[in-house]
């Protein structure tokens, strides 16, 4: 733990949480004339509950894997609607996106000219993110994600600039949400607040936030797979993602969004599931090196009986197997030829890798997708 570290800690400026607080975004939109909304097919059918004026464009072709494609096209629609606000309407994809149209469709700047950390130049036009799930915490966070197809890895942007002026968790937009993707996408949030709690640069006060993202999750997951209509545990799985979100600021993740990554870009599995898969060996494999906060984890989680029992990996495993995921890779179309190549690639992303408390040779990373195939 690095106590004696300078972090500094971004958050939307304004933040509203509630069922039906989505309706509020209107009201303070209220001075917007052209406004830029970025969605799914599915999600841009929320829109209509806003309660917004002026002139709405929609763009709607933002898959669960957005790449640079994906990002052009929505550039050049924000460029024709020429919008006084963005609105991002979705996941952590959507979110993504809308954060770099907001930031880049008015400038010179492009997509390579700020991929890494601080090369945004600045942002002009205002900026709201709407989650519809919880996992990926993007409307709390700097950060945003982008797959380039020709490498096969993301681009990652990291900018201040990115954070969002208004974030909304409402809890009636996740109540269509099935099972299978609340329960892929409340791992994924589980997983941001477990990779910066072990982290080797963890912190006292992002440990508080992992702290209670980690217990909501052990809390209300399972309920909301079970009902997706019980608000309570909708909302207390909202906070646990944007409490996630915050912790990917001043520490971030580390070798379980490693692993997790070429399973989206190479396999093409949606993230959420993709660190679900790995969560549960990663956890194992960094036990021996943060015991005491490995054991907070499991206590949060319920699983400690189990743990004690069967052991920690086949634990953990059956946590996220008894919310309906399927966890072996070669049920989701990996062959056992497939698993160096994302070893390899997992390996060389050292933004996370070397954060994580334990080191990981490429024969270690190759053992967990072995291990998980």
């Amino acid at each position: 733990m690095t106590a004696n570290r300078i972090i500094t800690l971004h958050q939307p400026r304004r933040l509203e949480i509630g069922a039906g607080s989505a309706a509020r975004v209107g009201t303070w939109a209220s001075d917007a004339g052209r406004i830029f909304v970025l969605a799914t097919p599915y999600t841009a059918g929320f829109v209509n509950r806003l309660g917004l004026n002026g002139t709405i464009t929609i763009f709607d072709a933002i898959p669960g894997e957005p790449d640079t494609a994906t990002f052009d096209a929505a550039m050049e629609a924000a460029r024709r609607a020429n919008p006084d606000l963005v609105i991002g309407l979705g996941g952590g994809s959507v979110m993504d996106v809308a954060k770099l149209v907001a930031a880049l469709w008015d400038g010179s700047q492009t997509l390579a000219d700020v991929a890494g950390p601080d090369k945004v130049d600045g942002r002009r036009t205002r900026l709201v993110q709407i989650a519809t799930t919880a996992g990926t915490g993007s409307e709390a966070g700097i950060r945003a994600l982008i797959t380039d197809p020709g490498k096969g890895n993301k681009i990652a942007v990291e900018s201040p600039h990115l954070i969002a002026d208004l974030a909304v968790l409402d809890p009636e937009l996740t109540y269509s949400v099935p099972a299978a993707v609340t329960a892929a996408t409340g791992v994924d949030a589980m997983a941001h607040c477990v990779e910066a709690f072990t982290n080797r640069k963890a912190h006292p006060v992002i440990d508080y936030y992992a702290r209670i993202g980690i217990d909501l999750v052990g809390r209300y997951l399972a309920r909301a797979v079970k009902d997706g209509s019980d608000t309570e545990a909708r909302e207390g799985m909202m906070i646990a993602s944007f409490y996630g979100g915050i912790c990917l600021g001043p520490v971030n993740t580390a070798a379980g969004h490693a692993l997790a990554y070429p399973l989206g870009t190479l396999l093409h599995l949606p993230h959420g599931l993709a660190n679900a898969i790995i969560f549960p060996h990663v956890l194992a494999y960094n036990e021996q090196v943060a015991p005491a906060k490995t054991a907070e984890v499991v206590s949060a989680l319920g699983i400690a009986d189990r743990a004690r029992e069967e052991g920690l990996l086949t634990a953990a495993r059956g946590f996220c197997a008894d919310l309906g995921l399927e966890m072996q890779l070669s049920r989701h179309g990996a062959g056992e030829e497939d698993l160096r190549r994302f070893a390899e690639d997992a390996h060389a992303i050292r933004r996370l890798m070397d954060n994580n408390p334990r080191d990981m040779s490429v024969e270690d990373v190759l053992a967990i997708y072995r291990a998980a195939f």
